[in-house]
């Protein structure tokens, strides 16, 4: 086996040494940084427009692999010229050296590669949590005290009616912060746990086993179910018990600087009540009611509790079908002025579509029945907050039965047809991932929103609808999480805690004002955003190319912050992922 000088003199150094080889000394190679199941098809990719000759080395220092670079594909974002490092020889659990001319890095194959960030990213939202000290038995040294009690929130102006007095207070305690910032809102609470309960119910016994150190930890709850009961249960206070309608978010009028949350001052309010909201609430609160039937012991008649507050959410939103919030046609109205993010929605079907769907399997009654085929739709979208019909069409998926069937088989062929369409958009991409192709992959949460939630929709599509496409499908699922983890134009892993190269500065209040070098760990950044909406606000980025739009600093909002939705997204990829990898 002959190798080039090159080749031979690093693979001497290798040999002569037992020091690992950090990613960012490696400029050239983009890989998955936390390896790879055995099974798993395995690449990675080559930086540079010129061929390179590698070698990949097995646990024994042995050479398995000799070869050059190959399929070289030209980027339509930044017409840069990449190539692909076959690593499927490394199929055996160890630790394995790739040389690629000068560069070198090593990687891992073991099973259940992917658990520890499955467990991480749910973890996250502990830290997330609001009302409690956050303790050093559970957060290690990202501690912290309780803050923002919540058990004195003001009724805005523009939420005050004849029940409610502008200024009166309300209770509502717990919950989860929902991004970088102090604030909570029902519309993203809703929609991440409505993604993460799809997640359990396709795979429970994986979560059941899935010990993650929360303070209810070794009760005989699942502990992801556990975490999210601390969210669902704060939901519960946001519902106005006059008429079952729904307080849109908890907020103050203006973010709070980069303090810690127990220096913050500024009044909270609840504010209007929306239909969007209103109809979140009832889907998840419908689907949590029958999910947590099995956890009375823990959680006594919050599932009885949970239904009766989804049926009489529904009631209202039906009364008051188009009730949007528009932050801005209230801001002129009303004072103080709320500036927090809007999570705004001008159309309802997918809202009413998704309520109705979960109503239905819990109660099965034809009131939702009938609306699930007036609300219906045409064709599978993929999942976000403010596209929230394809959660209903998991939940049918999971819960068929003869009365629905021509329903269900009618978005099978949706879901179907949409798989088949982002599968073939792997065909001409540089990294041999179904995203990132194009330049309007790259927006505002793009890491989670088109690269996560559609490898989610095929998995599920796969295992659902035609489970001879498994393989195929998951092998692409887990090429979009290679994706996040490194095999990318920026070399970034996005997940703070991960890789050899990972944000270090999220836009993220808890992790700025908590005096520790490292941010906490488990969250995804946003990820790359062509249009840079902070550019200029004290944010450089180190390229104007859409998927290298990305800055790894405090100020950017637009490809550096965290949220607990594409936290959600990657709960359930990396836990599919890691449950149904052979």
């Amino acid at each position: 086996m002959k190798l080039k000088s090159g080749l031979c003199a690093t693979l001497l150094t290798i040999l002569s040494s037992s020091n690992l080889v950090a990613q960012d000394e490696s400029p050239n190679i983009r890989i998955n940084q936390l390896g790879f199941y055995p099974s798993q098809e395995k690449i990675a990719v080559w930086d540079n427009e010129k061929e390179a000759d590698y070698i990949i080395l097995d646990p024994s220092k042995q050479i398995i692999e000799n070869s050059s670079t190959k399929q070289a594909t030209l980027s339509r974002i930044s017409n840069k010229t990449r190539q692909t490092i076959d690593l499927s020889k490394a199929n055996k659990p160890g630790k394995y050296t790739l040389i690629a001319d000068n560069d070198t890095i090593h990687f891992t194959v073991e099973e259940n590669n992917l658990r520890s960030l499955s467990k991480v990213a749910i973890r996250s939202f502990y830290y997330q949590r609001t009302g409690i000290p956050i303790l050093e038995k559970h957060a290690g040294k990202w501690k912290r005290g309780s803050a923002h009690h919540d058990t004195l929130v003001y009724i805005h102006p523009n939420a005050a009616d004849e029940n409610h007095k502008a200024l009166e207070t309300i209770s509502s305690p717990g919950g989860w912060y929902d991004a970088g910032d102090y604030n909570k809102y029902i519309v993203n609470s809703a929609y991440s746990i409505g993604l993460m309960l799809t997640g359990y119910q396709l795979i429970p016994q994986y979560y059941k086993n899935l010990a993650l150190n929360i303070p209810e930890s070794g009760n005989s709850t699942p502990d992801l179910l556990n975490e999210m009961y601390f969210n669902l249960k704060w939901m519960l206070t946001m519902q106005d018990s006059f008429d079952g309608g729904v307080y849109h978010k908890l907020t103050t009028p203006n973010f709070e600087g980069f303090i810690a949350p127990n220096k913050c001052k500024q009044k909270r309010y609840v504010v209007a009540k929306s239909t969007a909201a209103t109809l979140d609430f009832a889907a998840v609160m419908a689907q949590a009611s029958r999910i947590y039937d099995k956890y009375e012991v823990d959680y006594p008649h919050f599932s009885k509790k949970a239904l009766n507050a989804a049926i009489k959410a529904y009631e209202w939103a039906k009364q008051n079908p188009q009730l949007a919030y528009s932050q801005k046609k209230l801001n002129e109205k009303f004072k103080p002025a709320i500036k927090t993010g809007e999570y705004g929605d001008q159309k309802f079907n997918d809202e009413f579509f998704w309520a109705a769907c979960e109503l239905y399997i819990a109660t099965h009654d034809k009131e939702y029945l009938n609306d699930i085929k007036k609300y219906m739709p045409d064709r599978f979208t993929n999942p976000t907050w403010g596209c929230v019909e394809s959660l209903g069409t998991f939940s049918l998926l999971l819960n068929q039965n003869a009365e629905i069937e021509q329903i269900v088989n009618k978005l099978k062929g949706q879901l179907l047809t949409y798989a088949e369409q982002e599968v073939n958009k792997k065909n001409n991409s540089c990294f041999n991932t179904m995203f990132g192709n194009d330049a309007t992959d790259f927006g505002w949460g793009a890491l989670s929103e088109k690269c996560i939630n559609p490898a989610i929709s095929i998995l599920i599509a796969a295992k659902l609808c035609d489970n001879t496409k498994l393989d195929d499908y998951l092998n692409n699922a887990f090429h979009n999480m290679d994706y996040i983890l490194g095999r990318n134009a920026t070399g970034y892993c996005y997940v703070t805690g991960f890789g050899a190269k990972s944000p270090m500065n999220i836009h993220h209040r808890l992790s700025a004002s908590d005096k520790i070098k490292e941010p906490i760990p488990g969250f995804l950044a946003g990820g790359p955003n062509q249009h840079q909406q902070d550019k200029g606000q004290g944010v450089k980025y180190i390229s104007n190319y859409a998927d290298e739009s990305y800055s790894d600093t405090l100020p950017s909002y637009a490809s550096n912050e965290i949220a607990i939705n594409w936290n959600a997204s990657l709960v359930v990829l990396a836990g599919l992922l890691d449950a149904w990898s052979k």
